[in-house]
């Protein structure tokens, strides 16, 4: 299913669901409390808006379900990827000692974190499920640390309400606001199923946002930046997800 045929299938549930006029006054609410996502502007803002601050109003604080060591698939799915590029070879070929994590914009503590020196920042565990939007899924165990051990070491003014990750992939970003960023399950990966995060699944740095479909795991992460407006930032709309047409917030 194309990403624009999908979003007007979800728009479309939503508004016979709550119908057009809640489904306006829904969008007024939002506003009024702020809780609009990057992409909630244009036709199908008001669907987004909704999605976007319903999660927010009643399940902030939920958890991704965590599954028994049992249930890790055995043959988890590898997605294809773009061929890596000669930087990402020379960093492959030296088992990627020097890659590094940036951390800036709007911190107090700048930092630049090597692999070793993140997992050295936490340690943490957790066996959930990557759900695709095109349908397949697979349950892994995710040995990373805490994005809120890394911002907490940065230490994130008090404005900031977003934070952009990048990967080295071309047009590889995308972003969580601070509810998502400071979760307990989200992690940036460097482990999976007691070894070293496999380069097919993002190693050896992935995104880990176990709360959403699976496009918001970005792979190959090298930069954490903190700010308080996605105005600039690519076409504003807060990914490369949501400028292709699917939902910046993609809560499951």
């Amino acid at each position: 299913m194309s990403p624009i045929s999908r979003r007007k299938l979800l728009t479309g549930g939503v508004v016979a669901a709550a119908g057009v006029a809640g489904l306006a006054a829904a969008d007024r609410m939002a506003r009024r409390f702020g809780l609009i996502p990057p992409d909630g502007g244009g036709i199908y803002g008001p669907g987004e808006t909704l999605t976007y601050a319903a999660q927010r109003v009643l399940g902030k604080h939920a958890l991704a379900r965590e599954f028994p060591r049992g249930m890790i698939s055995k043959t988890p799915f590898m997605n294809e990827v773009a061929p890596h590029n000669d930087e990402f070879k020379r960093h492959e070929a030296m088992g990627f000692r020097d890659w590094t994590l940036t951390v800036d914009g709007m911190v107090a503590h700048p930092l630049t974190l090597s692999v070793p020196e993140l997992r050295a920042l936490a340690t943490q565990s957790q066996i959930t499920e990557v759900v695709c939007e095109e349908g397949w899924s697979y349950v892994a165990e995710w040995i990373g640390t805490p994005v809120e051990a890394v911002l907490r070491e940065a230490g994130t003014l008090p404005q900031v309400r977003y934070i952009v990750y990048t990967a080295m992939e071309k047009d590889g970003w995308d972003s969580l606001d601070m509810a998502d960023a400071l979760h307990p399950q989200t992690l940036l990966t460097w482990g999976m199923n007691d070894g070293d995060l496999p380069v097919g699944f993002g190693g050896p740095l992935r995104m880990r946002v176990p709360r959403q479909l699976g496009y918001k795991s970005v792979k190959y992460v090298m930069r954490l930046t903190a700010t308080d407006s996605m105005k600039g930032i690519g076409r504003g709309l807060g990914s490369v997800a949501a400028e292709g047409g699917y939902a910046w917030y993609s809560g499951i």
